[in-house]
């Protein structure tokens, strides 16, 4: 049993509800319950799903044809007959590269199988603030990681700082010096496979919410370079009419002056919350008279500013969670206290808190565990 969550879409009834274009959408469901609850016989596929044992068999024989399926051998089940053949998703025979473009000073990559298990790593420092100059040096990073695959490769996953549209387009990173910046097709070029690019939040949304046990009602916040977030609504992630849904690292949160933004403004959240910022006022709270209550009130700044900027999405729509990801050496401790407490104040008082704040599951790699989602999204139908 694998520890992913994927969805099913359901009829009213509950057996699983078939798209006009059937077959592709079958298959699909097929691995879609195979990654969710692991290994099973055709005849429990068939009962799960609501389709006949042929209809079964028949998308069972295309899926493996395909390698995106294997048979793992008999079942163990004791029952009269012949025993079950169990089939599963080709968990370790199909890899997928992804990229984290988050951290302040280094570019991450990854190769990972199905199960979003991390294979090998590459990386390479940031030594350019120029946009073109970074373009090449994430594509060659790409490069490098596609050729630490030990099996046939899905494709590239990219979590980025920035606004991204459904082309894979940049459309702004001001972090990045990106304008208009066709990262995807970048990629693609170079390396040769399909490529998926989506902000870093909503990277490290689908990780979280498929191998982290996020809930179906959370807001996560991606600290790094820069600040960013992402909805998840009803189990459905919220994109916004502009491909910016999320984007509160340049909510003004302040109207008490603060440091100048990369984005020409003051008072924007991320000139308070991201990493660079953070390191930055600490670093200068290290030369106070006493050091230790100045770096405490740095954290707690920054937490308070965050839980204003997030406390009239919490009151609209009502979330479960939220969720926080980034170094847990700055964010755990004070900072969380902050939100929480900052939080409590400014919605409606409720005990015990109707929504819980905590830290992201394996926050180091839930946004490249997220690109292998994205990726077996686009290419398997697996969400």
């Amino acid at each position: 049993m694998t520890s992913s969550r994927s969805r099913l879409r359901t009829g009213a009834d509950g057996t699983a509800s078939l798209p006009s274009d059937g077959r592709a959408h079958n298959l699909a469901l097929v691995l879609r319950t195979l990654h969710a609850a692991g290994a099973m016989s055709r005849a429990n596929l068939s009962r799960a799903l609501g389709l006949t044992r042929v209809t079964i068999s028949d998308l069972v024989t295309e899926l493996i044809a395909r390698g995106h399926a294997v048979e793992l051998g008999p079942s163990d089940e004791v029952r009269p007959g012949k025993p079950s053949i169990l089939v599963d998703i080709n968990r370790r025979g199909r890899q997928i590269v992804g990229l984290d473009l988050t951290e302040n000073n280094i570019l991450h990559a990854a190769v990972m199988d199905l199960d979003g298990r991390i294979l090998a790593r590459s990386e390479r420092a940031i030594t350019t603030e120029n946009g073109e100059e970074l373009t090449a040096l994430v594509a060659e990073l790409a490069v490098t990681a596609v050729g630490m695959a030990t099996a046939p490769l899905l494709g590239v996953g990219v979590g980025t700082p920035g606004v991204v549209n459904n082309d894979g387009v940049v459309i702004t990173a001001p972090n990045l010096g990106w304008t208009d910046v066709p990262l995807g097709a970048i990629i693609a070029e170079a390396t040769g496979l399909q490529t998926v690019v989506n902000n870093d939040a909503d990277a490290a949304l689908h990780g979280e919410y498929t191998f982290g046990h996020g809930s179906d009602d959370m807001i996560l916040v991606r600290v790094g370079r820069g600040v960013g977030s992402s909805l998840m609504v009803g189990g459905v992630r919220a994109r916004g009419v502009h491909h910016a849904a999320g984007e509160i690292g340049h909510v003004t949160v302040g109207t008490d002056g603060g440091a100048m933004c990369r984005c020409g403004r003051t008072g924007c959240l991320e000139t308070w919350l991201s990493v660079p910022a953070l390191e930055s006022s600490l670093a200068a709270a290290a030369l106070a008279a006493d050091s230790g209550e100045a770096a405490r009130d740095v954290m707690r700044v920054a937490g308070e500013r965050l839980a204003i900027s997030l406390a009239p999405i919490v009151a609209a729509i009502d979330v479960e969670e939220i969720v926080l990801c980034g170094p847990a050496a700055l964010l755990d401790g004070t900072l969380i206290d902050s939100v929480r407490e900052t939080l409590a104040l400014r919605v409606l008082p409720v005990i015990p808190p109707p929504t819980s704040v905590r830290l992201a599951h394996e926050p180091e790699n839930t946004v490249l565990r997220g690109t292998a989602v994205m990726v077996m999204s686009s290419q398997l139908g697996v969400e």
